[in-house]
């Protein structure tokens, strides 16, 4: 069968990642693929698995969008009534997945979850399209609603309520996380399946050992 995911077969054939050309900062090695992954076109390169644990501490993951990095961590997003906000209210860690096939590779990042500053939400937010704006007011995420016209209703009706105006502000449940990295995985797609795998662990002095996993 043509269709029978048994047979679906993929030659990995990616450049060695190794010890020599991994950087010793796993932050600067994660700017150096994500660069390399926006100039090869990637599409949407700063999508990635968010994966949490919920209160029976069963694995939840959904796709989100990072939209910021630094050296204190990654940033998303979010509705903080959502499933996952109320997930992380729980149980404030999160495991991160970015998968890009075009260059056959993959990076992991394990870390706690904390609320970014007011401040910092609300000029992104203001930063945001318009109806993106709206629409953070008219969804009620992860809760069941009617109906597609339930919500569209709702926006119409903030649409005629902020008509004229020149700001919307920011809803009091909405704002951004932050992810604290205490391990990161880089994945490079190599020949006959034995793939470079490199981790990085924090150490209690605040810095990485680098070690090398089996594929």
């Amino acid at each position: 069968m043509q269709n029978d995911p048994r047979h679906l077969r993929e030659d990995y054939s990616g450049p060695a990642l190794d010890f020599s050309n991994a950087h010793s900062d796993p932050f600067i090695q994660f700017d150096v693929w994500f660069k390399e992954a926006l100039s090869a076109q990637i599409p949407e390169p700063n999508a990635f698995t968010l994966a949490t644990v919920t209160a029976e501490q069963r694995p939840a993951a959904r796709v989100v969008l990072l939209k910021g990095y630094d050296a204190d961590g990654f940033v998303f997003y979010t509705n903080y009534n959502s499933r996952k906000g109320q997930e992380l209210a729980q149980q404030p860690y999160a495991s991160m997945a970015f998968l890009w096939l075009g260059l056959q590779r993959q990076v992991r990042i394990d870390g706690v979850v904390s609320k970014i500053s007011a401040d910092e939400s609300t000029a992104y937010f203001h930063d945001r399209p318009r109806g993106n704006q709206l629409g953070a007011w008219a969804s009620p995420q992860s809760q069941v609603v009617p109906s597609r016209e339930f919500l569209e209703e709702k926006l119409a009706a903030l649409e005629l309520m902020y008509e004229g105006e020149a700001l919307i502000p920011k809803p009091p449940h909405w704002g951004g996380y932050l992810v604290k990295p205490q391990v990161f995985e880089f994945w490079q797609g190599r020949g006959s399946r034995l793939h470079d795998r490199i981790e990085y662990r924090l150490q209690p002095d605040e810095s990485w050992q680098l070690v090398r996993l089996a594929p």
